[in-house]
């Protein structure tokens, strides 16, 4: 790699740091631009994984302060999150590299649809039914298994998966979207490892590449992490869609132009 691509592959690493930590989708940055770098598209999102994986750490010690709140919804989440990143991988891995091409566009316009959904949803909750939502075994129960088909989504492709957890998370009754942006992040990060984990398994990782945009997106996490939290809830929120739409509108025009 020269200095320009070196440059290049930290700085959009770094502001997908900050777009992960802010709202999720940061792989609708790496990995263009590693398919621009000429990486065959499945080692690009192998690589993009790994990378962002690495540099969660930043994002996570960001919302430090918030994870006490959400500790039961890890507590709950956490094995599915694992299993379905893990199959989510190995079927990345049987996929034909044109239909995966092909299926980008659809993936992140859905994951942003379901993500606005949650505020209609809202509009029919009581307070009451809110503050009780996480004590309904059947409500538990649905929120997890919704969890494992975004895992298995996570460890497919990623894109979005912060946004789709936001969206589940909504439907469960969480109104504060940084104690919803700490778990998503800690969950995140666990279907990100064992997505990684099979993809060096598999050897689709661009190490060289991978050093580099691990550094910028680490800056880029914990910058992210540290601002998003000074920025009001609707304005977040507005970030959010606005990132999801403007991405699935590239990507379906780069595809069906």
């Amino acid at each position: 790699m020269n200095v320009t691509e070196i440059s290049t592959l930290a700085g959009v690493a770094a502001a997908a740091g900050v777009m992960n930590a802010l709202a999720g989708g940061g792989t609708l940055l790496t990995f263009p631009v590693l398919l621009f770098a000429g990486t065959p598209a499945l080692t690009a999102n192998a690589t993009s994984t790994l990378a962002l994986m690495l540099g969660t750490a930043g994002s996570v010690f960001g919302y430090r302060r918030h994870l006490a709140a959400v500790q039961p919804w890890l507590a709950r989440f956490a094995v599915v999150s694992v299993v379905g990143g893990l199959l989510g991988s190995v079927l990345l891995t049987r996929t034909d590299e044109k239909f995966f091409m092909k299926m980008v566009p659809f993936l992140l316009l859905f994951a942003t649809v379901v993500f606005l959904a949650q505020g209609v949803f809202r509009r029919f909750a009581s307070a009451a039914e809110k503050s009780h939502a996480t004590t309904r075994p059947h409500r538990v129960w649905i929120a997890i298994v919704f969890q494992f088909f975004v895992a298995l989504y996570g460890g497919y492709f990623g894109a979005g998966i912060g946004i789709l957890m936001l969206a589940s998370l909504g439907f469960l009754g969480l109104s504060d979207i940084h104690e919803m942006n700490a778990l998503k992040t800690v969950l995140g990060t666990l279907i990100n490892f064992v997505a990684a984990g099979y993809f060096i398994f598999a050897g689709l990782i661009d190490w060289p590449k991978t050093g580099v945009m691990t550094a910028g997106a680490l800056a880029g996490y914990f910058v992210g992490a540290h601002f998003s939290q000074q920025i009001p809830q609707p304005r977040v929120r507005q970030i959010i869609s606005a990132i999801g739409f403007g991405i699935s509108a590239v990507m379906f025009y780069r595809q069906f132009r």
